[in-house]
């Protein structure tokens, strides 16, 4: 069985201030049952904060990027080392917004993925396609691209300490949310590409993620989808209330 993850994308929010408010709030509101795993992701500027706000509670950290070297003359990175000092568990690699803004790419998703993997940090690997690739009926083609060069590299005993976010780009701070069918579809596809690349029982047992303007609403609706493991969010983490409600939909 797969258990469950939700995590927080804080994206650039959240001063020193602000994540010890929203911590607190969470982390004393968090079910007690441990039905899922769950992570925030703040700031590289509040992670200290927050490791020290979560001491010995079930509340997770993940970095937003990291680089693929551990250290050295790269102004501005920040390594996987720097993540696990600071209590990661998990770091998000390839999300849309770095491909699209900053220019990432999968064999850049990839070396970061070998790193993470390496310093025993949970890469979550976010794939996806854009409005006009989905019209073109290339979401299968981006999506075995993405996942390929993704994984290249990975050995078979590490991909169960990996975790894929499929994150349709149009749905991504758009207020759009795919429809469960067309979640099941993606998500479908994606363990058959893992199964294909490695074997059935490997691809059964890596958990894939939705993300794109969840909310607790769509939370709900999403949450029954086969093959889904749960949620990376984004504005919706920022509210502790929402966030805590969309976490309530794998409560059963």
């Amino acid at each position: 069985m797969r258990k469950p993850l939700v995590v927080g994308n804080w994206k650039m929010n959240g001063t020193l201030e602000e994540t010890l408010k929203l911590l607190t709030e969470l982390k004393h509101k968090l079910p007690a049952n441990g039905a899922c795993d769950v992570a925030v992701s703040p700031p590289f500027t509040a992670l200290y904060t927050a490791q020290v706000a979560l001491h010995e509670t079930m509340l997770l950290l993940a970095g937003q990027n990291m680089h693929w070297e551990t250290d050295g003359a790269f102004t501005g990175e920040v390594s996987g080392t720097f993540l696990k000092d600071v209590g990661c568990s998990f770091v998000l690699l390839g999300h849309s917004e770095r491909r699209r803004l900053f220019g990432e790419t999968d064999e850049g998703v990839n070396k970061k993925a070998l790193a993470a993997l390496a310093l025993e940090l949970t890469p979550i690997i976010c794939v996806g396609e854009t409005w006009e690739q989905r019209e073109a009926g290339k979401t299968e083609a981006v999506l075995e691209a993405q996942i390929k060069k993704g994984l290249s590299g990975i050995p078979m005993n590490d991909l169960g300490g990996l975790v894929v976010a499929y994150e349709p780009v149009w749905a991504i701070g758009t207020g759009k949310t795919a429809k469960p069918d067309d979640v099941a579809s993606a998500l479908h596809f994606i363990r058959n590409l893992v199964a294909k690349a490695y074997d059935a029982p490997t691809s059964s047992a890596l958990r894939v993620l939705y993300g794109g303007s969840v909310t607790p609403e769509t939370a709900k609706e999403l949450a029954g989808v086969k093959d889904l493991d749960g949620f990376l969010v984004g504005g919706a983490s920022l509210s502790s209330d929402k966030f805590l409600k969309i976490i309530a939909a794998w409560e059963n």
